[in-house]
């Protein structure tokens, strides 16, 4: 099925797999200026020699350059003709199913207070049920893509108790990349130990993809089980100590210029 000028994202649960369809905003920044203001060539070039156009506060003279819907905002003449995205860092607590809607559990997205629910708001990628700590929401379907597709290769964090002893032998074996039943093969990961003993260990984990119960079963794979999981980044952003389970709160301006830096 071919979807033209979207972005496709595949969100879901319990390995039930839907795709949620988000219309790209990107466009030549000129383009944008005449589908808002209907504006002729030659009031066009006026406005950028009279300096009236500006991309996230600055000024900006280059009207053929593309603008990211993602994160840029554009004034012309003090007016703002394409608002921010919203971006929502949840701290996720277990029991609650990343989700749009759930028949059944309560979802990420209703977490969110409905004054400041935007419809169209969606989680990137998704963590367990039963799984905490960092997830990004938001109404840009663009960021998303860019998060999660194959060759993205965002690091995400985690911490994990395992039941069982961890050792060396797991760390070498995660580093050359762990192979789950039926020969699928994950990229190399690098896994710290922090504590460990004969009856559980603690660890952390960073992969570079997002395979479906991907952490569980690279513990699996070595005859191990994971009994908690926590993850605490993913690319550049951080699970802030100071958010507690199932609290939530916008992306700060420094987050988002690293979210920009990060994707360029």
């Amino acid at each position: 099925m071919e979807i033209k000028n979207e972005t496709v994202v595949f969100l879901g649960d319990f390995g039930i797999m839907s795709p949620v369809y988000f219309k790209e905003r990107a466009m030549r920044l000129d383009k944008v200026i005449e589908e808002n203001l209907k504006t002729t060539r030659k009031e066009m070039k006026r406005l950028f020699l009279m300096k009236k156009v500006k991309v996230d506060g600055l000024v900006e003279m280059d009207q053929h350059r593309n603008v990211d819907s993602r994160l840029h905002r554009i004034e012309v003449n003090g007016k703002v003709l394409q608002a921010k995205h919203v971006y929502y860092l949840l701290n996720k607590p277990a029991g609650v199913v990343t989700a749009k809607k759930d028949p059944k559990f309560r979802t990420v997205t209703e977490l969110i207070s409905p004054k400041e629910r935007p419809a169209e708001l969606y989680p990137v990628g998704r963590l367990d049920r039963d799984t905490t700590g960092l997830l990004l929401l938001t109404d840009n379907g663009q960021l998303g893509y860019e998060l999660l597709r194959p060759d993205s290769k965002v690091n995400k964090t985690y911490r994990a108790t395992i039941n069982a002893l961890v050792t060396i032998d797991d760390v070498a074996a995660f580093a050359e990349g762990i192979e789950f039943h039926g020969g699928i093969r994950c990229r190399p990961a690098k896994l710290i130990i922090l504590t460990a003993n004969s009856s559980y260990s603690e660890v952390l984990l960073t992969i570079k993809e997002g395979k479906f119960h991907q952490v569980k079963k690279m513990f699996l794979a070595r005859g191990k089980k994971v009994i908690k999981l926590t993850r605490l980044t993913m690319g550049p952003l951080r699970l802030p100590t100071d958010l507690k389970s199932g609290d939530y709160r916008p992306l700060t301006e420094t987050e988002l210029n690293q979210l920009k830096i990060y994707f360029r």
